[in-house]
């Protein structure tokens, strides 16, 4: 009956329930779920709301889908249900120059959208590591950072107004014009758990006039720490500050020749865009900086390839891994840029006594890090191991003033940990929100709350 109808709706191109179809969309980039009982591929917001109403009338969840490239098991199917893949919604549908803005489709790569409007000066700030193939959709539901968000802000900060599909399959729309309260705002981050995001208005900016890259390297990791809370201290705010250690530094060489010191305990890419005269200053006094804590080199990009090398051996970090170990785990927490070289010890004992390697490639001008656990997932023991010592980097970030999900979000993989960081009241409080727009639970069900927090608990 699910099936038939869902063709009737959409055709049956767009409608997948064979076996081997289905079992594609119980992973994301790291986590797998259940197989689902369908996959839709809308190809318009009358058929998103069409499928929900048909979904919910036959008691399926409604699972949103981007890339499949999200690390918390947020677009994974817990218990059946129909998945809602957004590839074929993947379209620019208009752009205002003057404004500064552009509409766009859900399934529309990230980095896509750079590409789009770059003959007209602009581009989309929010640059997760993924952008090359992750989607404005699942970066609005993760609310998606990247390395530049240190500058330019997260994804929140640049959505301007959501065409959203509620659980019942009416269309409606939010914006930050709307008088009251800001449903755009509290939509960004809940990983499709409100709503289904079919189309959004986002910021575009401006391209600078000038963007300059440097890389100092360090033979001491605590040293490169403290060259980070330095520069912040100056009031120095580069567009992006990352930093990358001793483990990877070979591999991402290697695999990149991106010009990295395979040397180094820890190097700091650091990239600055705006006026001429203000880089000038701001590479004098970061380079003052990096000197007073220990640089052992300081180099500038010569050339815009050069730039484009080292930016590349950073996003393509990850996939670098396969010359260390044959898996990774990636956690994601934060913590106080001052608390970096106590939460780098922290990820080097919990792996350490556990005979993991870790490699650390991270956003350190905000304090959100990324370490690398590797592994060998044929080897229980090691899964077990790399399970367990996530865990307790997450209890010491949290411990540091921190918190446990800095851009990944929380998905099903982070969800009973929230209760680290939240009172009971505080999750009651969230998850009244929810009932408000999902009273049934429909969307997305089991994502972000503990398990056990629901319409009892908050009444």
């Amino acid at each position: 009956m699910l099936r038939q109808r869902l063709i009737d709706a959409l055709g049956a191109d767009a409608v997948k329930t064979e076996a081997e179809d289905l079992a594609v969309y119980a992973f994301d980039a790291y986590s797998q779920g259940v197989v689902p009982a369908a996959v839709v591929l809308p190809a318009s917001t009358r058929e998103v709301a069409a499928a929900v109403k048909i979904a919910k009338d036959c008691g399926e969840p409604i699972i949103p889908r981007g890339a499949g490239t999200g690390l918390c098991g947020g677009a994974i199917p817990a218990r059946g249900g129909v998945v809602f893949s957004f590839a074929r919604m993947n379209r620019v549908l208009e752009v205002d120059v003057r404004n500064r803005r552009a509409r766009v489709q859900p399934g529309l790569i990230n980095l896509d959208l750079s590409k789009h409007v770059a003959t007209a000066g602009l581009f989309y700030a929010p640059d997760p590591s993924s952008q090359k193939v992750s989607t404005i959709g699942g970066n609005i539901g993760t609310n998606a950072g990247g390395p530049h968000c240190l500058s330019y802000g997260t994804t929140v900060n640049h959505i301007l107004e959501l065409e959203i599909v509620d659980e019942n399959g009416d269309v409606m729309t939010t914006s930050l014009d709307d008088i009251g309260y800001d449903l755009t705002g509290v939509l960004v981050g809940s990983e499709g758990t409100l709503a289904i995001v079919t189309s959004a208005w986002v910021r575009l900016l401006r391209q600078p006039e000038t963007v300059r890259v440097w890389l100092a390297a360090f033979d001491d990791v605590n040293a490169a720490s403290a060259a980070v809370t330095g520069i912040i201290g100056a009031g120095i705010i580069p567009t992006a500050l990352e930093m990358m250690d001793h483990v990877m530094l070979p591999a991402i060489e290697a695999a990149f020749h991106a010009g990295y010191p395979t040397d180094a305990a820890a190097v700091l890419l650091i990239e600055s865009a705006g006026f001429e005269d203000e880089m000038n200053l701001h590479e004098s006094e970061m380079r003052r900086i990096m000197n007073a804590n220990g640089a052992t080199t300081w180099r500038a990009a010569k050339s815009e390839a050069e730039r484009d090398a080292l930016w590349a051996g950073r996003k393509g970090a990850l996939g670098a891994t396969g010359r260390i170990a044959p898996n990774y785990y990636i956690q994601d927490v934060v913590v106080p840029r001052t608390k970096l070289p106590q939460a780098l010890q922290a990820v080097a004992e919990a792996c350490g006594s556990r005979g993991i390697i870790a490699g650390n490639v991270f956003h350190a001008g905000d304090g959100n890090l990324h370490p690398l656990l590797m592994y060998d997932r044929g080897d229980s023991k090691q899964v077990a191991a790399v399970i367990e010592a996530g865990n307790e980097i997450l209890e010491a970030a949290v411990d540091l003033g921190g918190t446990i999900s800095g851009e990944h979000g929380i998905g099903y993989e982070k969800r009973d940990t929230l209760t680290r960081i939240f009172s009971t009241d505080d999750l009651a409080t969230m998850s009244r929100v929810r009932e408000v727009f999902d009273p049934k639970r429909v969307l997305n069900p089991e994502k972000i709350f503990p398990a056990g927090v629901g319409c009892a608990e908050v009444k």
